[in-house]
């Protein structure tokens, strides 16, 4: 496992003895060893986890980015790599973005285990004020619908933004009033907003009966030991916004990947729910990812499902990651059975910089992961 931080007056000229060091030490190893590394590609016959972790330092102490990052990556043996560069490390807090949606449905699901809550509920079967009547289509969305953001709740009001609004009445008033008598079927159309995760997460605050969302979220923290140094407080914490308002850190995200691929957090049924493609017979009307890469990716709850083609032609389930617009990823590879954070918080619409930086690494990274 490497860790590397540099803080201080001399940071480049750390960087460049760092690097000088890496590459005579590859220099130094590849004359006793029979198979060959270099930095992009793997023709190794055999493998040596010393020799690709040096690999990896190289490649992320020289790669352009437009920011200070960590990166931390867990494999099936339990066995973790770790890398900060300059003044980031895996405890420095940062704001979530859109990674915070995938903490949002886990918690949701688990209200769903213990019985608080039915994916098939309706917003009308927890919230009493819930103004959208029966003669309009969206009185039929479901919970399940929500989490996969195909509820039909498309357009955002501004109050999801503003840190001393109410969070109830942003979600009972506001958003209803943004969306009622736009005409969409609810489970017709897939679009990316925090609409959806908001009413959701209203929902599990009257079902549990408690006062809001923060006591739903310290109640997980509490059976779960996850997220210590990590909060729901923007824009605020009276005004949480569950798709994007967060800061953790990248110890504690790692945490909860580690928690959700053992199945510490969710049962088999819910886990399959959480997985399950959302979008089969979907309408795709807005996804941030097709713009950003060219790519269709699929939904689950709360996760994506990547492919890297420009119609989805990959099977559901296989890598799941849950990006945030400052650049973090988080992403679970499940058929090469690793998972992993790039943590960093870059200029807001930088989302693809983290999967960017991951896909440069990817081919080392799974050499690592599959090295005994």
């Amino acid at each position: 496992m490497q860790s590397i931080i540099f803080t201080g007056f001399n940071k480049n000229f750390l960087l460049a003895l760092r690097l000088l060091l890496v590459l005579l030490s590859l220099s130094l190893t590849s004359c006793g060893e029979s198979s060959t590394i270099n930095s992009n590609e793997m023709t190794t016959t055999s493998c040596s986890l010393i020799e690709l972790e040096k690999i990896l330092d190289q490649h992320l102490l020289t790669v352009v980015t437009d920011t200070d990052f960590s990166f931390s990556v867990e494999r099936a043996d339990g066995l973790t790599y770790d890398f900060s560069r300059g003044t980031s490390s895996l405890q420095t807090p940062y704001k979530s973005a859109s990674t915070s949606k995938l903490v949002t449905a886990v918690i949701i699901l688990r209200l769903v285990e213990q019985d608080y809550l039915n994916i098939m509920d309706k917003p009308q079967n927890h919230i009493t004020d819930w103004p959208i009547e029966s003669n309009d289509p969206l009185y039929n969305m479901t919970l399940s619908q929500l989490l996969s953001f195909t509820s039909g709740l498309e357009a955002e009001p501004l109050c999801l933004n503003f840190p001393v609004y109410n969070f109830e009445d942003c979600i009972v008033f506001n958003i209803p009033n943004r969306n009622i008598g736009n005409g969409i079927n609810p489970g017709e159309r897939f679009y990316y907003a925090s609409t959806h995760l908001q009413v959701a997460g209203l929902m599990a605050v009257k079902a549990r009966q408690l006062a809001n969302w923060q006591d739903v979220f310290n109640d997980f923290k509490h059976q779960t030991g996850l997220f210590p140094n990590s909060f729901y407080d923007l824009p605020s914490t009276m005004n949480p916004l569950l798709a994007g308002g967060m800061h953790w850190t990248g110890d504690d995200y790692m945490n909860f990947l580690r928690a959700l691929k053992n199945g510490d957090l969710l049962n088999p049924a819910s886990m399959e729910n959480l997985l399950r493609d959302q979008l089969i017979n979907t309408t795709i009307a807005y996804s941030p990812i097709d713009s950003i890469l060219g790519e269709e990716w699929h939904y689950g709850f709360g996760l994506w499902h990547e492919c890297s083609d420009i119609s989805f032609t990959c099977n559901p389930g296989e890598r799941v990651s849950s990006a945030g617009a400052y650049g973090a990823y988080p992403f679970w590879d499940r058929t090469k059975n690793y998972f992993g954070i790039v943590a960093r918080q870059g200029a807001l619409g930088s989302s693809g910089k983290g999967i960017e930086l991951e896909r440069s690494i990817r081919k080392k990274l799974e050499a690592w992961a599959s090295c005994i």
